[in-house]
């Protein structure tokens, strides 16, 4: 603001005027400063983590790539040995790539890798041209642009059980009166001048993860199709598409924790170190929203242990209805808002142990009444939740209050030792988790769907290995989270993660909610 003013010529409204507006100008500056402050100090935040992680990548790449270069000290078998080269070449692969994200961000260029040459791809396999032609060949100066010659790049296509090539043509077009060239940018792809198309990419990612066939037999499938793609090749798109889901996998994760009812499970997974004789166990944590919520998703988390800071970690700030087994590692979460739902299918399991084993008349009752209650879901299957819950109230609470005061009685005739009453100690103990399914129609009376969604795991868990680090089994969590999510709400997870894959190079954060299963509409 100029000050050449004649203060003695202001009256004294002119002089308020003026210290108001002076006023506002050194406020605005000083905002200006704060705000020029707090950017500097999160631009410093920023480079003093990116530098970290950098290191802690550095570090890990180096531990990874001593294995893959001194494999003579391994002492384990060759399937075994073939499973930990391909986790760890799919984590050099993933850690690369995030470097040079970070290299990217701090402002620096990224070292440039040493490349391959690319093989042709094979002569016999059929060609379809794809053409990217400018939108218009006028040039600015009112000529007609004159087509000059193309470049060509082909990429590797597959569709189930035969291989193609897809021949990108980008026409190039010049103004002869200017001098301009005018030629199609090419597209973005989540593997920058890879040849793998994305319905490649997702082929590989579902025949491992879904179909459970590790990278060396997928090799020798594609041999006999007449194409040669090395495991190196293979896990190094793994390892790619990998960290390319992460922030699809924790927007799924936020819309999963946004539910007030979830489902929760684990189950150990096999992960060997690199140098390491022996595998030890691991687990892989599943969180789903109930089957008949509007949101369907599940997501999984892979952690080194089965203590219950893993659980702890994941629903961290979540309150609500989790449905579980009696595992000690959710009891921590159940003081912190969380609220404890049993799972009537455990309880039954007890009563059918008893009942197979040693003739029982407990176990036959006891068996007869959880009975009614899954006949009495069975009816409120397509039911709306408020309906659900009249009907729990009318016919599901009487049979429950006549189950639990007989428990009672019967326990009071009973041996402690005995494995009738450690039978009726399970379900009673658990008495007041078991029945709270009654106050909420949305709830469901077990954690069997939780269980079903698991299962993959453990179909797969003989022909997974994981390295050392998270890394390889998050990545397996990542691409199972999505393949699965996809297959509950009803889509084909090849064509699912085709299209994601195509649309992710370009995604900004706010279109990932519209990427994610529960949300997805095919451009086709």
């Amino acid at each position: 603001m100029s000050m050449d003013i004649d203060l003695k010529s202001l009256n004294e409204s002119q002089l308020r005027d003026l210290s108001s507006r002076l006023l506002d100008e050194l406020n605005r500056k000083q905002n200006d400063e704060e705000r020029y402050q707090n950017e500097i100090v999160k631009r410093d935040n920023t480079i003093a983590h990116l530098s970290l992680r950098n290191e802690q990548l550095t570090h890990e790449l180096a531990i990874l790539k001593r294995h893959k270069f001194d494999r003579s000290s391994e002492q384990t078998g060759s399937t075994q040995l073939r499973l930990l080269d391909e986790a760890v070449n799919e984590d050099v692969s993933a850690i690369e790539l995030e470097l040079e994200q970070n290299t990217r961000d701090l402002g620096q260029q990224p070292r440039t890798k040493q490349v391959a040459k690319r093989q042709a791809l094979p002569t016999h396999l059929p060609r379809k041209i794809v053409r990217h032609d400018p939108e218009s060949t006028e040039c600015r100066c009112g000529c007609q642009m004159v087509h000059i010659g193309d470049d060509i790049s082909e990429k590797l296509d597959y569709e189930p059980g035969q291989f193609s090539v897809e021949q990108h043509v980008r026409s190039k077009w010049a103004c002869r009166r200017c001098e301009t060239v005018v030629q199609k940018p090419v597209d973005a792809h989540v593997i920058d001048k890879g040849i793998p198309t994305t319905n490649l990419l997702a082929q590989v990612l579902v025949s491992k993860y879904a179909d459970h066939q590790p990278l060396y037999r997928q090799q020798q499938i594609y041999q006999r199709a007449g194409v040669d793609l090395p495991r190196t090749t293979l896990s190094e798109w793994v390892g790619r598409c990998g960290y390319e889901i992460t922030p699809l996998v924790e927007a799924l994760r936020a819309s999963l924790l946004a539910q007030p009812i979830l489902h929760a499970d684990e189950t150990p997974v096999n992960m060997l170190e690199p140098g390491s004789k022996k595998a030890k166990k691991a687990y892989v944590w599943a969180y789903a929203t109930p089957s008949w919520c509007a949101t369907q998703a599940v997501v999984y988390d892979f952690q080194p242990s089965r203590a219950g800071e893993s659980s702890r970690l994941f629903l961290e700030g979540w309150q609500g209805h989790l449905v579980c087994d009696d595992y000690t590692g959710y009891k921590a979460g159940f003081g912190l808002g969380m609220s404890e739902v049993a799972c009537w299918a455990h309880a039954r399991r007890k009563f059918h142990e008893l009942q197979v084993n040693h003739a029982s008349p407990i176990a036959d009752k006891a068996m007869g009444l959880i009975g009614t209650l899954y006949a009495i879901e069975r009816e409120a299957a397509d039911l709306s939740p408020d309906e659900r819950y009249a009907l729990r109230q009318t016919q599901a609470k009487p049979v429950l209050e006549r189950l639990h005061d007989w428990l009672i009685r019967e326990r009071e005739d009973l041996p402690d030792s005995g494995r009738s009453a450690r039978a009726i100690d399970y379900t009673l103990k658990r008495w007041l988790a078991l029945k709270r399914y009654l106050d909420d129609g949305a709830i469901p009376i077990d954690n069997n769907w939780i269980e079903n969604q698991i299962r993959p795991w453990a179909l797969g868990r003989k022909n997974w290995l994981f390295a050392g680090s998270l890394r390889s089994g998050q990545r397996a969590a990542n691409v199972m989270t999505l393949i699965q999510s996809a297959k509950i709400n009803g889509l084909d997870p090849q064509r699912y993660l085709k299209e994601v894959l195509e649309r992710l190079p370009t995604a900004k954060q706010s279109d990932l909610e519209g990427l994610l299963p529960h949300n997805w509409r095919s451009r086709v």
